[in-house]
């Protein structure tokens, strides 16, 4: 899998996703796999992680007019792979907090699943992993919240 750094292939956004909800200690865990001991691959800083603020929008229903919630930490980062099979392969990673190491180890992550030796390593060391973590939160939270769900009803009396 081979993606230019302008090109977002439904794959790559999808992965970015996931990336952006992965916790840092999964993240450095799997890209210490990978890696098998060897430092990791060595790059430029387009961008070096910074922190911003970004507007949160929302809309009424899901489909009304968008308004602004309120605004949120974001941390960027952007970088370029220097070596490897896919020289100047660009990683980039957007995270909610402050967290700056965890948008570094994200944007590495990203350019590394655009080079042919590290995709399908990746894809099952970090993404595969994560996925499934992230399925099973969101069903437990689904879980608890159906638990406490209220069915309101209306009963109509008959008319004599």
């Amino acid at each position: 899998m081979q993606a230019s750094s302008s090109e977002v292939t439904p794959e790559r956004r999808s992965w970015l996703a996931q990336l952006a909800r992965a916790p840092r200690p999964l993240l450095a865990s799997a890209l210490d796999a990978v890696c098998e001991g060897a430092p990791l691959p060595a790059f430029d800083w387009l961008r070096a992680p910074e922190t911003g603020l970004a507007m949160v929008r929302g809309r009424v229903g899901g489909t009304g007019d968008p308004f602004n919630v309120g605004e949120a930490t974001v941390t960027r980062a952007v970088l370029r792979l220097k070596s490897g099979d896919d020289p100047g392969a660009v990683g980039v990673a957007y995270q909610l907090g402050r967290d700056k190491r965890r948008a570094e180890l994200a944007a590495l992550a990203d350019a590394m699943l655009q080079s042919a030796r590290w995709h399908d390593v990746l894809r099952a060391r970090l993404l595969d992993p994560l996925v499934r973590t992230l399925d099973d939160a969101r069903r437990e939270r689904a879980s608890d919240t159906a638990s406490t769900r209220v069915d309101f009803y209306t009963m109509v009396r008959g008319e004599s």
